[in-house]
């Protein structure tokens, strides 16, 4: 009987994981900007539920078992909670599924279970399903072998740039933004007028990220630009303001915006906090009067200046962060290549180009 030494033993299997949790879990893939999961939820729900647009919604239950059983061979939780984030319009630009019933909050609220909640495609996410059966894109057979599922998807929408992705692989990470998806198509156009553009070329149509939960940019257009062509950099962000008057000489801040990926309530807290804490001596009391817009209402001391107190809560809470930028991605191999793609950082001029 043959024997392997434990360590080499061990370097292969975890080698094996890593590139299994790289290419079939948490990078997506460079042309339809989709994780595998992802793609399978939004290949079922287009092609065995018929779950377009206009169609009556469905049970998140049935939407599951249909994945699980018969594309994704894993837990029903991740194949709901990737649905459950493709449906939130503070997590995607432009959400790719319709949810009816609770499908959490910015407050860090959960999902209601998916025997309760229903849902379907939006219009937006079937112009990425649309050309499915026009020989558009390779298949490949499923986990048994009993079904085919398309490789990629021949989406005609630049989800990577427009939605954007962020995951956790073995020994390396992604972080795409989401982006205007107006701006996209022109720099789409400018890349498809002109192959040699490059970053500096694109910038003129993309001005930068364009995030589903709002905020200001505080990063010059030389750091953008460092940013774009590296792959990475450091971008920061801060929520947006306003003063408003109130009778009596009072006055009133209103928070209209707060960065993305920022926990609403979390950051209420931190606010609130400070008050407690005498470390913010200009406002008297915060208190969350959101809607579907966000509304933080910061109530002020008379007399004091707004600027002041907003300064310290920029720097001493989430109301401005640093958002990492990492446009790590799954290439394909080759032009047309129909396997699974390789890991690599790349420029926005690649993922204009690649895609």
């Amino acid at each position: 009987r043959e024997q392997a030494e434990l360590s080499r033993a061990a370097e292969e299997r975890y080698l094996s994981y890593a590139l299994s949790v790289i290419t079939a879990r948490a990078l997506p893939d460079v042309r339809d900007g989709l994780k595998p999961v992802q793609r399978r939820i939004l290949f079922a729900m287009f092609q065995n539920l018929r779950l377009g647009a206009a169609a009556k919604p469905r049970k998140s239950a049935q939407i599951v078992g249909e994945v699980i059983g018969k594309y994704h061979p894993h837990g029903d939780a991740a194949a709901y909670d990737a649905m459950v984030r493709m449906a939130q319009d503070f997590s995607l630009r432009y959400p790719l599924v319709h949810g009816e019933g609770n499908f959490g909050s910015l407050d860090g609220d959960s999902p209601a279970a998916y025997r309760y909640t229903e849902a379907r495609l939006t219009a937006i996410a079937e112009e990425m399903l649309a050309e499915l059966e026009s020989a558009t894109v390779d298949w490949r057979p499923n986990y048994d072998a009993t079904l085919d599922e398309p490789l990629v998807l021949p989406s005609r929408l630049p989800q990577l740039l427009m939605d954007g992705s962020t995951g956790i692989a073995v020994g390396m990470a992604t972080n795409v933004p989401p982006h205007n998806l107006s701006e996209v198509i022109d720099a789409l156009v400018a890349s498809i007028d002109d192959p040699a553009s490059e970053v500096k070329d694109l910038l003129k149509h993309i001005r930068g990220p364009d995030f589903p939960t709002g905020g200001e940019i505080l990063s010059s257009r030389s750091e953008l630009k460092e940013a774009y062509e590296s792959g990475q950099g450091q971008l920061r962000v801060r929520g947006e303001y306003k003063l408003e008057r109130l009778p009596r000489g009072r006055q009133q801040v209103v928070v209209t915006s707060i960065p993305y990926t920022v926990n609403k309530a979390t950051l209420i807290e931190q606010i609130a906090a400070l008050i407690n804490e005498r470390k913010l001596p200009q406002v008297l009391d915060v208190r969350d009067e959101s809607t579907s817009d966000v509304r933080i209402v910061l109530e002020l001391r008379p007399e004091t200046e707004p600027e002041v107190a907003m300064a310290y809560l920029f720097k001493h809470t989430d109301l401005q962060i640093g958002f990492h930028m990492n446009l790590t991605v799954l290439r394909p191999a080759a032009a047309g290549a129909s396997v699974v793609g390789q890991p690599g950082r790349v420029s926005l001029r690649d993922l204009c180009r690649d895609f």
